[in-house]
């Protein structure tokens, strides 16, 4: 039988050694692959990873969200000329203030909804206006128009229209809306061209900031005994429900 040759037989010591490098690298290589590769896996079962912008930011998931810390809070106090929505004389009172210019607010609404669905004769909603001026311009006006819907009967109908708009807000979609609505449009573009309501929707305004609020949607939840429990956000119902647990 022939001998066998190695392959590097009749290769300088030079070209052997160059040979040798080149296969050790090339082992490290792949052994720090796999390490990577494993450490990457392991974060990723660690979290969430939410993709937008220009980053990827962990998403925070609590499974058993807990009631906010209640909080002293000066609240301008309930009339009853104010939208309420639920019972007159719940023992809970929600106080939302928000921006129909602001998209959170928007998906606020279905937490409102479901806290009223499930405590409709232990919770009431009252809604206030805190337009966020700086980067929202039509909030303030479409504020005003909603109190012109009111005097006439037709808040929350009105509030549920503007809330639904996705190509924004202006003079042209408030008339459109209050023609759908039925209202009298002579009495509505009166009021509206007139500012009746300009310095009621500050008034709102004023008393948010002074209760705490920094942005949309703010929610304030009024306990029995007065006690108060600020909701900054739009919230998902776990954590509504339970600050309004705490208060029950």
């Amino acid at each position: 039988m022939a001998e066998q040759q190695s392959p590097l037989k009749g290769m300088s010591q030079g070209k052997t050694f160059a040979l040798g490098l080149v296969a050790g690298f090339l082992v490290l290589c792949t052994i720090g692959f796999f390490v990577l590769l494993n450490m990457v896996m392991d974060d990723d079962a660690d979290g969430l990873v939410v993709k937008g912008g220009s980053d990827d930011v962990p998403a925070q998931v609590d499974p058993t969200p807990t009631a906010p810390t209640p909080t002293a809070i000066t609240v301008k106090e309930v009339s009853d000329d104010e939208h309420i929505k639920g019972a007159k004389n719940a023992k809970v009172t929600l106080v939302e203030y928000s921006d129909f210019e602001c998209p959170f607010c928007t998906r606020f609404i279905p937490t409102v909804e479901q806290v009223l669905e499930k405590y409709p004769d232990d919770v009431r909603v009252v809604y206030r206006h805190f337009p966020l001026r700086s980067i929202h311009p039509n909030a303030a006006p479409a504020a005003a128009a909603s109190e012109c819907a009111a005097d006439q009967g037709k808040f929350w109908e009105f509030h549920d229209e503007l809330f639904a708009q996705t190509n924004g807000l202006n003079d042209a979609v408030y008339t459109t809306i209050a023609e759908g609505l039925g209202l009298n449009m002579s009495e509505f573009s009166d009021c509206v061209t007139s500012g009746k309501y300009a310095s009621a929707v500050q008034e709102d305004e004023v008393s948010a900031q002074q209760a705490g609020g920094r942005g949309t949607p703010y929610t304030i939840v009024i306990g029995p005994n007065g006690e108060t429990v600020p909701v900054s956000g739009a919230q998902p119902f776990a954590v509504v429900d339970a600050a309004i647990q705490g208060m029950l």
